[in-house]
């Protein structure tokens, strides 16, 4: 996993980063589409989390009445690491959360009620409800939430993994999906693997990963081969079809969230025995 602070900082002193967040390149169009633009990723909408980032998400079924949702990974929970197997639902929270602007700037603390879904198996994912709605977010702060891909991404497509801890962005491309990723004791399936210019570091945990052409969240970020070993903590290895074992050190990794929105109906109310949901159940 892309752990917190003692390797983050590490790698802070090393990489000598606080430097200025990257920010897209001015967009060029292309002949004959003169009115087609990319969307601008900036900050606003993600938040900063004690030891993680995350990012205000919305489904394109949420409505502007809707409690808002805060999106991390299911290893940023602040109850622990859930186990191989577990998935946790419905269970109390009061975690707060720093709400930052399009410059990075922290305008308000959201405070979650819920811990509406988080587990480790087969994603990697922990999902918040807060106590506002993301029309009083609108309203007071002039932020509206990212928007959860509904669809399977594509390799090649550029993308931004945007940290609110950090308040920095990294640019690159999906380099390649990965049949399963193995990290110590959790497996997580259909991966999504960076090239190498995205190289996160702890605290860039949960942090949302953007198709920059749409502006949507296509996956979450959260781990990376950090030593080169194989398949131990801070060392994920890929597994294909055949149990054929790959490992790329330097090389990070998102778990993919558009699987998600069909878990979730009217109210952004969880349900796992919707159609089309395929999350893991408790």
């Amino acid at each position: 996993m892309n752990k917190p602070l003692l390797a983050a900082l590490s790698s802070l002193a090393i990489a000598g980063l606080g430097a200025t967040p990257a920010v897209a390149a001015p967009h060029t169009a292309a002949p004959h589409a003169a009115k087609a633009t990319k969307a601008t990723v900036s900050f606003a909408g993600t938040v900063s989390l004690s030891n993680c980032s995350g990012s205000v998400i919305r489904f394109p079924g949420s409505v502007d009445s809707d409690p808002a949702l805060v999106l991390t990974n299911g290893h940023c929970l602040e109850t622990g690491f859930p186990a191989p197997g577990e998935v946790i639902t419905g269970q109390s929270s009061s975690r707060t959360f720093g709400l930052l602007n399009s410059a990075g700037s922290k305008v308000a603390t959201l405070r979650a009620n819920q811990v509406v879904y988080s587990t480790m198996t087969d994603t990697d994912v922990t999902i918040y409800r807060t106590t506002t709605t993301y029309a009083a977010i609108k309203s007071s702060y002039g932020i509206s939430p990212l928007t959860v891909q509904d669809t399977h991404p594509t390799v090649g497509t550029a993308i931004k993994v945007v940290s609110g801890y950090w308040k920095r962005t990294y640019s690159c491309n999906v380099d390649g999906f990965v049949y399963r990723l193995k990290e110590g004791d959790w497996t997580w399936k259909d991966s999504l693997r960076y090239t190498s210019s995205c190289d996160t570091i702890g605290g860039t945990s949960g942090s949302p990963v953007i198709d920059t052409a749409t502006g949507k969240v296509v996956a979450v970020n959260n781990t990376g081969n950090e030593d080169g070993e194989r398949c131990t903590e801070n060392n994920p290895c890929e597994v294909d079809a055949n149990g054929t074992v790959t490992v790329r050190q330097g090389i990070n990794y998102a778990e993919q969230t558009y699987n998600i929105p069909a878990c979730f109906t009217t109210g952004n109310k969880l349900n796992l025995s919707a159609t089309g949901c395929t999350l893991p159940k408790p």
